[in-house]
């Protein structure tokens, strides 16, 4: 039995997986490894299996993306009887308490079923994460990313939603609440987890004292469109799953005139086969699949709406620039 795993999910990550590990080996409390190949054709594995003979490695033959090779880990951390597992980012090094100040939290805290750290830049000259807020305009973004500021956000505190790229979770809540949601294979998937603990009672919290530094867009800047094919996908899936029904109309049309812009703005770059793909992909999934786990994960709320309403954040997110002018444009007409 481990008491704590740490889930790396790896994919053609041979330039960043090493000084990934060699952090995670150097914590001041030890951990067992396992790092999930998503099918890798970079000598990732050789390189692995051939430096880090003392680290468990899973493969797959396929990308089954974040979602699917964490989920491979999650899934072994439960085997072993782990009381806590983590997930990690293969482009990203930690600071050697970081999983310590993690765990020793969870261990305080019976009722927090998620704990974040401060994810910093690779060289750590601004935050690319101090946890995750959801948005009444059904947006999520991460507080503080971009800020230089390193030091605004050093208050332990409650948040939404925890960067599933480097945060700790207790395994009896992801018994409770289920794994990562695979249809999401990447992006919001993290968010997507963390509703659905809050939903059922589970805390989560930010421990501004675990450190990571984060190569921010190593992986999924290797893949054209994939950021605007996954984000048109996936946040109305994560709208139509997690929000309680008393909002689905306030969040739901705000929702969706941001996804008409950002569709019609991708457009206008030139990734046409991104956004279709995308939205077809979207109103399969919400048709087919959405609903039995809406009805699963809504019949086993815990909490209030009321509660959730005053967890989410009411505005925009701070680099929403393009519909922050277009909000300013439209209360003008209305105050005239």
């Amino acid at each position: 039995m481990f008491k704590t795993v740490v889930v790396i999910p790896n994919w053609n990550g041979l330039d960043t997986i090493a000084a990934c590990i060699d952090s995670l080996q150097k914590q001041s409390i030890k951990a067992h490894i396992i790092v999930v190949d998503n099918g890798s054709v970079d000598s990732s594995v050789k390189f692995i299996e051939s430096n880090y003979p003392e680290i468990e490695l899973i493969k797959h033959e396929y990308n089954k993306g974040f979602t699917g090779g964490v989920n491979a880990g999650f899934k072994r951390a439960i085997e072993l009887r782990a009381n806590y597992v983590a997930a990690f980012n293969n482009d990203a090094v930690a600071d050697k308490n970081w999983l310590k100040n993690l765990a020793d939290y969870l261990d305080g805290s019976q009722k927090v079923g998620i704990a974040a750290s401060k994810i910093l830049s690779a060289n750590g000259d601004y935050i690319d994460s101090t946890g995750d807020y959801y948005t009444n305009w059904g947006l999520s973004y991460p507080r503080g990313r971009g800020e230089s500021d390193i030091n605004k956000y050093d208050e332990l505190t409650d948040i939404f939603s925890a960067s599933g790229g480097a945060s700790l979770y207790r395994v009896s809540a992801l018994q409770e609440i289920g794994l990562f949601d695979d249809d999401f294979f990447a992006y919001y998937e993290d968010v997507d987890l963390s509703f659905r603990a809050q939903l059922a009672g589970w805390k989560i919290a930010f421990i501004p004292k675990s450190i990571v530094y984060h190569k921010i867009g190593a992986t999924s800047s290797k893949i054209k469109g994939f950021t605007t094919y996954q984000t048109v996908k996936n946040l109305p899936i994560l709208f139509f799953k997690n929000v309680p029904t008393r909002y689905l109309f306030k969040i739901g049309i705000r929702l969706a005139l941001t996804q008409i812009l950002f569709v019609l703005r991708a457009i206008s770059r030139g990734q046409i086969w991104a956004v279709t793909k995308g939205v077809f992909k979207s109103v399969f999934i919400v048709l087919i699949k959405v609903p039995k786990k809406r009805h699963s994960i809504q019949s086993n709320k815990k909490v209030s709406d009321e509660y959730i309403w005053k967890m989410i954040v009411h505005d925009l997110p701070p680099n929403a620039k393009a519909l922050r002018k277009l909000r300013s444009k439209w209360w003008k007409l209305v105050r005239k």
